[in-house]
């Protein structure tokens, strides 16, 4: 009897984490597709990556504002190096900050602007934007757990 159970039990697990990893959220950018956890709220942009030693190759994190406008990032507590990608309304691309180095100086690390208003801002490991040569214009998809704010 308890071997029945035991193998329904593995089976509903399985199926849960096919379940699980076919939610991800994932984002396209120049042929390349990128899981992503996704930042909607000032507390989750607040947030970002800081504290964190490492972003998985093919990862990022989407920010997703409010509205469209002039935005600027920085890397307070950020030990990772990135490339901050800014993204209009049109999901285009605005706006680079490539190889943005960490920074432990708290309130004293710098702004990294964007030179338009954005809506949307992706944040990869440092060097994959020259790595995909991005050039602004390029089109950013949302994978389908992604929806753009309402206006």
């Amino acid at each position: 009897m308890r071997i029945p159970f035991i193998a329904a039990l593995l089976c509903c697990t399985s199926l849960l984490a096919s379940a699980c990893a076919s939610d991800a959220r994932w984002v396209e950018l120049a042929g390349e597709r990128y899981r992503v956890e996704v930042a909607v709220d000032d507390e989750a942009r607040a947030r970002g990556l800081m504290f964190r030693d490492v972003l998985a190759e093919g990862h990022g994190m989407l920010f997703i504002h409010d509205r469209e406008e002039r935005l600027a990032y920085w890397m307070k507590n950020t030990r990772i190096p990135l490339d901050i990608l800014y993204f209009d309304a049109s999901l285009r691309l605005v706006s680079q900050q490539r190889s943005v180095p960490p920074c432990s100086a708290g309130d004293r690390c710098p702004p990294y602007p964007s030179r338009g208003p954005a809506l949307y801002v992706l944040e990869l490991n440092a060097g994959e934007a020259r790595r995909l040569g991005l050039e602004d214009g390029a089109v950013l998809e949302l994978g389908p757990g992604i929806t753009a704010p309402v206006r």
